[in-house]
């Protein structure tokens, strides 16, 4: 049986999006092979709004880069993309085997950071996805705050979080990721930016809700344990 290592990425995006990119594909080539490798939110260009035809050009070339990477990986990432009738989404993309295997838009936009000013959304929410005999669950940010989709996502072996979460609202992103891991009684990986604003609360929960923040790790890794899982979930049966 395979086995898998859970990675959390933590950096500064900056204006830069080469260099972003650069960043981003050194750190995927330190993970051993079958890592489940989550980046922040729009890590290679953060919100440029004043650059999203740029910066949906850039995600194109990216994907080229990152795709050879995801042969003997699962690599999870959000880029802006440019779609029908010339709107732009932020799309999270899973890659493995050089293959798209999971796309999902982020529905729930951040009115606060203006995002429902330039992206658009899809009548698309969060379901679970397989990807080598893993149950992902995939949230996008700000949709961490929804219950509804906490109770959509149940059965999940793993929810992932990519974000780019206010500091102001730090320790809002660590007692909801606590809590949807113990609630789900499943791994939550979620990965926040290092830049000024953001928390920079990256990190893996387990289902007991055991704790590893990346803190000025670039990269975290955790062993995932599918049988803690199942333990858990016998241990205190709620009914997943």
């Amino acid at each position: 049986m395979s086995t898998y290592t859970l990675c959390t990425l933590q950096f500064t995006t900056t204006s830069s999006y080469e260099a972003n990119l650069q960043t981003l594909c050194e750190l995927i080539q330190q993970t051993p092979t079958n890592s489940i490798v989550l980046a922040p939110e729009v890590c290679l260009s953060d919100f440029d709004y004043e650059n999203f035809e740029a910066a949906a050009t850039f995600s194109q070339m990216a994907m080229q880069k990152l795709l050879p990477l995801s042969q003997e990986r699962i690599i999870v990432l959000t880029l802006i993309e440019k779609r029908e009738e010339g709107k732009f989404y932020n799309v999270a993309k899973v890659l493995h085997q050089q293959r798209l295997v999971h796309e999902q838009y982020k529905h729930q936009l951040f009115a606060l950071g203006d995002e429902h000013k330039y992206f658009s959304t899809q009548p698309q929410t969060p379901v679970l996805f397989e990807v080598k005999g893993i149950k992902f669950g995939l949230l996008i940010c700000f949709e961490l705050r929804f219950k509804q989709y906490w109770i959509d996502l149940e059965g999940a072996d793993i929810i992932l979080v990519p974000a780019r979460w206010g500091k102001l609202r730090a320790k809002n992103f660590e007692v909801l990721t606590e809590a949807l891991a113990v609630m789900n009684q499943c791994y939550v990986l979620a990965a926040d930016g290092a830049d000024e604003a953001c928390s920079a609360q990256s990190g893996i929960i387990s289902p007991f809700g055991e704790v590893e923040r990346n803190g000025n790790a670039l990269c975290l890794m955790k062993a995932y344990d599918k049988q803690e899982i199942r333990r858990m979930r016998r241990y205190l049966n709620v009914g997943i």
